[in-house]
């Protein structure tokens, strides 16, 4: 549990914008944080807010920079917490003023002002089966970073176009089966808060925020609740 961070009230949460592929709806919700129309002091990006960015890649560092601008710019102005996901990792370079939450160290469990523990995760980490977890340990190990710098542009591209037409809004059948499998996972005392799925719900104490690609919504945390907010 971490001892120097508390979620603050009107804290934002974004998860799984996608960016730039499935729309510009990510760049629209920064500038309304940047421009004071959206109030908050502590937004949380809870992964895959790009559609592919890693940390050292030129290519993709330049494929993204307008984002990427966008949240340093913010991050003088307002606490930001970077969970990585499975799209966007070893980010600490390219984000040097936010707290960045690699895979392995996921998930975050803080405390609210009122003392309720929540746990934040990206979500790709419990119950996605032992191959997932090989690859994401190979897609984040430093020497396969060197190699996709090497043949960053050829791959990269394919990477992309291959997750342009990937659809990512899909309704998960039995997602109650898993979601009582990943809360195995967690503290008992728990409120559990994942992105990843793209489902939206809250099931007592699990919540799977919705993706700002598909839904075009946000989440806001305000007076102990976990808001839904449309764009």
């Amino acid at each position: 549990m971490s001892n120097d961070l508390i979620i603050e009230n009107k804290a934002l949460f974004i998860a799984d914008a996608h960016y730039p592929h499935h729309n510009s709806i990510l760049l629209k919700l920064l500038q309304k944080i940047k421009s004071g129309e959206i109030e908050t002091k502590q937004l949380f990006l809870m992964g895959d807010i790009f559609d592919l960015l890693f940390g050292g890649g030129e290519y993709v560092y330049d494929y993204n920079k307008e984002a990427i601008e966008y949240i340093n710019c913010l991050s003088d102005k307002i606490s930001i917490i970077y969970l990585e996901g499975n799209h966007d990792f070893y980010l600490k370079k390219i984000f040097p003023k936010i707290k960045v939450i690699p895979r392995d160290k996921q998930p975050l469990c803080i405390n609210d002002v009122s003392g309720r523990l929540f746990c934040f995760s990206h979500g790709d980490k419990y119950e996605t089966g032992i191959l997932y977890d090989i690859y994401s340990a190979i897609i984040r190990n430093p020497l396969t970073i060197s190699i996709l710098k090497v043949f960053e542009k050829r791959i990269s591209k394919k990477m992309l176009y291959s997750l342009s037409k990937k659809d990512i809004c899909k309704k998960i059948r039995n997602f109650d089966d898993i979601i009582k499998k990943i809360l195995k996972h967690y503290p008992e005392n728990a409120i559990v808060i994942e992105g990843h799925f793209h489902q939206g719900i809250k099931k007592e104490r699990y919540i799977s925020l919705p993706s700002l690609a598909c839904d075009n919504l946000y989440t806001l945390y305000l007076d102990g609740e976990f808001i839904f907010h449309k764009i």
